[in-house]
């Protein structure tokens, strides 16, 4: 099967490999992202799909606007693919591009569709305490993520699984949905299936002030967004703005998915008086472990941060670097 990959970032690239090491298929060419400047030096960075494709001596395209490239547009009407595989491109096709290969577009999106439909369905998912999601592949139409559905797998969310860990899972698993699903449309075994566009949710681009925590929520809501949104979200401690990057919501529901460490801390705690304080007080030190803050429901361990500058720490080695003391606060972010 003669193959078109259109893809950009690391989580396309388990996919890309696994079509480049399989008998079945020939990718002819791949279409990502033009290179981004990044870093101090403001050096031009190929994507990780550009990456890998170099390293097998592949064609690289990388229009600014796909669609409105008269050059790639011919490339790829004359180039006589079979499929279209898009992971993540980072850019909307034309109905003219869909219309091109002769078994159509396929997508790997990162979600159970029609949930999660959208630029960051493995961010929304963990931000909403999902308890599990998954890969759908689906043919593509104009719409976003609307098309029909060809196959699905799913993968159960752990409590501490942030983004990139949950990326990484879903990748690997997109990788063996996509051979499988393109396997049964050449042989003529999947009978594609309409989404029912009224159980539809969505996940949009990640706004700068999704990632500022608010400590007036509750314990759960705030580890949910952190590692959600991993590795960005943000508060203010001692008039410095700080990255909280690994939690665990101190509560006995959640007594099975937590460390060892942290159950004994729990246990401990429950033969004690029950510590209180205000929203973002360091209300606790648990030594070996690192700060645990009140919330507005619920206290909060601070399993990672990262200072402004700095390499990201544990939460203990944190504690110790700043003299951190019980009735310190983490604040909001002013505006």
């Amino acid at each position: 099967m003669k193959v078109v990959f259109f893809g950009t970032p690391q989580f396309a690239v388990p996919t890309l490999e696994k079509l480049l090491n399989h008998p079945e298929f020939d990718v002819l060419t791949v279409v990502t992202q033009p290179d981004k400047r990044r870093g101090r030096g403001n050096q031009l960075i190929p994507s990780p799909i550009k990456t890998v494709a170099t390293t097998h001596s592949l064609p690289v395209w990388q229009p600014q606007r796909v669609k409105k490239d008269a050059e790639t547009l011919t490339q790829l009407r004359e180039i006589g693919a079979d499929v279209f595989v898009v992971i993540a491109y980072g850019q909307i096709l034309s109905q003219e591009i869909l219309d091109m290969p002769k078994l159509g577009c396929v997508n790997v999106h990162g979600s159970i569709l029609p949930k999660y439909r959208g630029a960051a369905p493995i961010q929304w998912c963990l931000y909403h305490g999902e308890k599990e999601t998954g890969i759908t592949t689906m043919l593509m139409d104009a719409g976003m993520d609307t098309g029909a559905m060809l196959l699905k797998a799913t993968t159960p969310i752990n409590l501490l699984d942030n983004a990139q860990d949950l990326a990484e899972k879903l990748a690997t698993t997109g990788a063996d949905l996509l051979v499988e699903t393109l396997l049964g449309l050449e042989r003529g075994e999947i009978e594609p299936i309409p989404q029912d566009n009224s159980e539809a949710t969505y996940a949009p681009l990640i706004k700068k002030e999704d990632y500022q925590l608010d400590w007036s929520k509750s314990a759960l809501e705030l580890h949910n967004q952190i590692r959600g949104f991993y590795p960005n979200c943000i508060t203010s401690f001692r008039n410095q703005p700080i990255k909280i990057t690994a939690t665990a919501p101190l509560d006995s529901t959640y007594w099975q998915e937590l460390p060892l460490e942290l159950q004994e801390y729990l246990q401990k705690e429950s033969n004690s008086s029950t510590v209180s304080g205000n929203p973002g007080e360091v209300v606790s030190i648990s030594k070996g472990i690192g700060a645990i803050a009140q919330t507005g429901d619920g206290l909060l361990v601070l399993r990672e941060v990262q200072l402004a500058g700095k390499r990201p720490q544990s939460g203990w080695d944190f504690v110790n670097g700043m003299r951190l003391t019980v009735g310190e606060v983490f604040e909001n972010i002013q505006g």
